[in-house]
């Protein structure tokens, strides 16, 4: 009853004009971050983030937050209409999504990932609702040393999952953590690693790692591949509903990919594409006719978009109650949540409960309007694609500097974006993960202190980590996954080895 009476205040902080106009901003910005192919929620989160300095943190948070779930929606229009998804997590989509459109079912596909979306957005906001509250009255009882082994779990998770090499993603890992060292040493006043200038004195700013490494890599990139490539004219859209006989098993799917998507988002580590596998893999088991799937299949659709936007609610919930970003998406949000002087974690739906379930608030309303903006301007979405990438690339590089040098008025975080946008292009040459780098920075300062409080409070002795039993089993659960970790990776490139002799 509580949860309803902060929601109710939520709703109250999120109908001011103000948050009305940064909603439908964030939602039109993720749309059109989505709908344009090679950028996805994190590259565009990271982009668009120069443009909240100056708001208050909750009008930048609600911004911020529509930009990422809106993305989710956008690249659904062109996996369909086109066969290019416009973020990762809209892969799946395409396998029946453009099938249907070449059946001239294309409205009806959008139609049902619109309709999916937003129910699966929608159930896990509500989740977020009842469950966050539990989670963040649990997280409560976390002294210094169980906040330090939840963020080494953290960071084993998302070590672990991520990239195709354990070794690649070890080293992208260290590289972020060595990036966090950076800087005056918060407890002594030494400065690390600073070379003698004052510009590094600091530290690296996190918008100039976010912004080189998803962002100006991701130009680059899609520069090498785009700039000689034709655009495609998408159909035309006709019919939005599916036929009478369709909508059970559509709304059933539906309903499986809200559950899992919500789920899989609670778990540090993973990203939005695991849901949408899972999703599309779950739904062709348990259909009656498997073989449909890869022609048309509605529920190949509603399935995994629905987990998509699920996920992304379940998501918000490790990061408002742990301070845990569980994807590259929400560390770029954590990063935010910092720049504007938030510290997401335990106390934080304690001390301002006015801007979380305001931003929880704003959620619901994001859903409905981008429901809304979906199904009647799906065509004018999609024929945005039509803009010359070579027109575009200067654009989005023009906002891109201007942005970073408006935070601090400094030459210098432009010259480290730019060079991190080098960096991080030739690690995604060499694919190497870049999920890893900015999880770790993002986590190293974290980790760092809590390290430090506890080994105040245990007079040096490390030991007594492990006599702690909640600090003692979320450490020794790291222990396990990163062993496993490690099996797992020297495994599979014996089999990998096997395979080329």
């Amino acid at each position: 009853m509580e949860s309803l009476d902060f929601l109710i205040a939520g709703f109250e902080t999120a109908i001011t004009w103000q948050n009305l106009l940064y909603c439908l901003l964030g939602v039109t910005f993720g749309m059109l971050i989505g709908v344009l192919p090679g950028l996805g929620p994190t590259a565009g989160t990271a982009i668009l983030l120069p443009l909240t300095f100056g708001m208050e943190p909750v009008s930048a948070i609600i911004m911020l937050a529509g930009i990422y779930y809106g993305s989710m929606y956008g690249g659904t229009i062109t996996s369909v209409l086109i066969n290019a998804p416009g973020e990762a997590a809209s892969v799946i989509t395409c396998i029946d999504g453009y099938p249907l459109a070449k059946q001239g079912r294309a409205g009806v596909a959008l139609g049902i990932s619109a309709i999916g979306s937003f129910i699966g957005g929608i159930i896990a906001i509500i989740g977020l609702v009842l469950v966050g509250p539990l989670v963040a009255e649990q997280a409560l009882k976390f002294g210094p040393p169980e906040y330090f082994a939840l963020i080494i779990v953290g960071m084993c998770l998302l070590v672990g999952l991520m990239g195709k090499s354990l070794v690649r993603g070890l080293l992208a890992a260290l590289f972020g953590l060595t990036l966090a060292m950076v800087g005056m040493d918060a407890s002594s006043g030494v400065i690390r690693f600073g070379f003698g200038n004052p510009n590094l004195e600091d530290g690296f700013d996190f918008i100039s790692i976010a912004m080189g490494l998803f962002g100006i890599s991701e130009l680059l990139i899609n520069a090498e591949e785009n700039l000689k490539a034709k655009a495609t004219l998408p159909p035309k859209i006709q019919g939005l509903l599916p036929r009478k006989g369709e909508w059970g098993p559509t709304m059933k799917a539906i309903l499986r990919g809200s559950g899992l998507g919500f789920i899989i988002g609670l778990v540090p580590g993973t990203n939005s594409v695991i849901p949408t596998i899972l999703s599309y893999s779950m739904e062709k088991k348990i259909s009656k006719d498997p073989s449909k799937f890869g022609k048309g299949a509605l529920e190949g659709v509603a399935g995994p978009e629905t987990a998509n936007n699920a996920y992304s609610g379940g998501a918000l919930i490790p990061l408002f109650t742990l301070g845990i970003p569980s994807s590259p998406a929400i560390a770029v949000l954590l990063g935010a949540f910092i720049m504007h002087g938030l510290t997401p974690g335990p106390t934080l739906m304690d001390k301002n409960p006015e801007f979380v379930w305001g931003v929880i608030a704003s959620m619901f309303i994001g859903n409905f309007i981008l429901l809304i903006m979906n199904l009647p301007l799906a065509n004018v979405w999609a024929r945005i694609t039509m803009v010359p990438f070579k027109l575009l690339l200067p654009i989005i590089l023009i906002i891109t500097i201007l942005g970073t040098y408006s935070l601090n008025n400094s030459l210098f975080d432009v010259g480290a974006m730019l060079v991190f946008g080098v960096i991080g292009y030739f690690m995604k040459k060499a694919e190497f993960p870049l999920a890893p780098v900015i999880l770790t920075f993002v986590l190293g300062g974290l980790v760092e202190s809590s390290l430090l409080r506890s080994l105040t409070i245990f007079g040096g002795d490390f030991s007594q980590f492990f006599q702690r039993p909640i600090s003692a089993t979320l450490l020794i659960i790291a222990i396990i996954m990163l062993i496993v970790s490690i099996y797992l990776g020297f495994s599979n490139k014996k089999i990998a080895d096997d395979v080329e002799m």
